[in-house]
């Protein structure tokens, strides 16, 4: 089984033969040549497993990519229950599928009240009840996604990089402190009612900019990577 976790600005990809990972890699989304090059050293899947948020045009991008293959992609969909997770949103079905996957590898590895945190281009975060329903998450601008945006639309900012301080006195630590804080305070909040909600709970962190937030995120913390490829796995291997 091959499991794809297409986001807004990388692919991720894992073979799974008999429930273990056996290769795996990353790519940027305009990389197809590099995704051609290391599809082309596996062996046929029996089934195919996608998670995709980046638009129409990278699903018909992914399957011209697998068309090598007799099977087709699955493009999965956030539904009302599955894997043991029930869907709080208002439209289920809008849910983003990455949000999904995501929570229902949360709720595996935990069992219990987490806060599914994941750090990429947008960060998301989302609570997870001690009874296994996704109880609702916020959605704000990942850190990069802040540093370039006042780069690009505030003209004396410059993106340079700088560091987390109480006070900022340069621009670049200020620009880098109130992003950063800014994620910090979001996360921490959610983690506060949850808490406040569920009682003892765990935060879960993941995403490629998950190595800029941890270290200042003073929480019951995991560091999960992948989850999204880990819960299309559960998808894939699920009777339900």
């Amino acid at each position: 089984m091959l499991l794809l976790d297409v986001g807004n600005s990388r692919c991720k990809w894992a073979l799974v033969q008999n429930g273990v990972w056996a290769r795996q890699g990353v790519v940027g989304n305009t990389e197809w040549i590099a995704l051609q090059h290391a599809f082309a050293g596996l062996p046929a899947p029996s089934r195919i497993l996608a998670s995709n948020v980046a638009g129409e045009a990278m699903t018909q991008r992914l399957r011209a990519v697998c068309a090598v293959w007799t099977c087709s992609p699955e493009f999965v969909a956030a539904r009302a229950e599955q894997c043991g997770v029930r869907n709080g949103y208002q439209q289920p079905e809008r849910l983003g599928s990455d949000r999904w996957a995501a929570l229902i590898a949360a709720w595996k590895h935990v069992q219990g009240a987490s806060l599914v945190v994941n750090c990429g281009t947008a960060t998301t975060i989302d609570a997870l009840s001690e009874q296994g329903e996704f109880l609702g998450g916020l959605i704000v601008p990942g850190v990069s996604l802040m540093q370039h945006s006042l780069a690009t639309n505030a003209a004396q900012l410059v993106a340079e990089q700088g560091s987390l301080q109480d006070f900022p006195r340069n621009t670049a630590d200020a620009i880098h402190s109130g992003m950063l804080r800014a994620t910090l305070g979001a996360i921490r909040h959610q983690f506060d009612l949850l808490q406040a909600r569920c009682g003892a709970v765990r935060c879960l962190l993941g995403g490629g900019a998950a190595g800029v937030v941890q270290p200042h995120l003073d929480l019951p913390l995991e560091r999960v990577d992948n989850l999204v490829l880990k819960g299309l796995q559960i998808m894939g291997e699920s009777k339900a």
